[in-house]
């Protein structure tokens, strides 16, 4: 008698395929949600099981696996006072800046209370000016904007060099401008660092996109050279371009590299836009972040050299 598969003929492979992942905000529950959705029995029953868990009292995973990144961040709001929010770096990153890590997970709870959080790898911020303008609570995670998270996050524990790398990093990288952080400081009122934070608002109003650009606009200043213009527009045949630094009477113009944070790609485009910028454009020196920092002398005399070779008498 011929075998099942004999008859059927050779059954097909079935190629297992995993579920795809689950949102964090699908797995992340209060124990109040839980039994909302199903019975408070059944919520028991899987926590006994160990098919859910409980990371913290009040809250439930609803997996037994080890948490993401944004399930811990869940559990964080879920364990806080209602209203609370990411905040600081941990907002930011989910905003998209890019290059500051946050430590731990930062949340902010309206109101003054000081009851302490369940997780000891949470950094707690309390607040009273948490109103639309400053908090997107439609975003998942709910979070501070953009230029809250800046301000927050500068304002921390640290020093006035982090506080301004910062600021600078959220205009630099395009996600926030100097008028939405100012009005984001008015709403914030007393806070750590205020003067400096200030001053690098006025700064990137006026053009400073890094670091290395202000501290080589404070060597310009001290040699005494004639201002430059500050991230001049570049119509090129192949696109635009802008100069972090020109002096547009003599023909001349600067590039500051923070090479060191630029992925090889990008180091490459960027070398290939100079070449561009010295064909068709002004003449052009190129400073490394390092250089302006630590070889001033050298990169003052270069550029009081390719000042005087287009013409200034200074």
């Amino acid at each position: 008698m011929p075998s099942e598969g004999a008859r059927d003929g050779p059954r097909p492979v079935r190629h297992f395929r995993p579920p795809p992942a689950r949102p964090a905000a699908d797995t992340v529950l209060t124990l109040y949600d839980a039994c909302q959705v199903t019975t408070r029995a059944t919520v028991l029953a899987q926590l006994a099981a160990r098919r859910w868990q409980a990371p913290v009292d009040g809250v439930i995973v609803l997996h037994n696996a080890a948490l993401t990144p944004g399930e811990r961040e869940l559990v964080a709001l879920a364990a806080a006072p209602p209203g609370a929010v990411l905040g600081g770096l941990t907002a930011a990153a989910h905003d998209g800046l890019d290059g500051f890590a946050d430590d731990r997970t930062t949340i902010v709870v309206p109101g003054s209370s000081r009851t302490p959080h369940p997780l000891v790898d949470v950094r707690v911020h309390w607040s009273r000016e948490l109103s639309d303008l400053d908090v997107n609570s439609r975003q998942t995670p709910p979070r501070t904007r953009l230029a809250r998270s800046l301000l927050d996050a500068a304002s921390e524990r640290g020093t006035a060099g982090r506080a301004r790398a910062l600021l600078i990093a959220g205009a630099q990288q395009r996600l926030t401008t100097a008028a939405r952080l100012d009005a984001s400081l008015q709403r914030r009122g007393r806070c750590r660092n205020r003067a400096v934070i200030r001053e690098t608002i006025g700064d990137i109003r006026g053009g400073v996109e890094s670091l290395p650009e202000k501290e080589y606009d404070q060597l310009c200043r001290r040699e005494g050279f004639p201002p430059p213009t500050a991230q001049r527009l570049l119509q090129r045949a192949d696109g635009r371009a802008y100069l972090d630094r020109s002096w547009d009477a003599w023909g001349v113009a600067v590039e500051i590299h923070g090479i060191p944070h630029l992925g090889v790609r990008r180091w490459d485009a960027d070398c290939i836009r100079q070449n561009e910028i010295a064909i068709e454009g002004p003449r052009l020196l190129v400073f490394t972040s390092y250089a302006v920092r630590h070889e001033s002398a050298v990169v003052a005399a270069q550029t009081r050299r390719l000042l005087r070779r287009g013409g200034w008498t200074g």
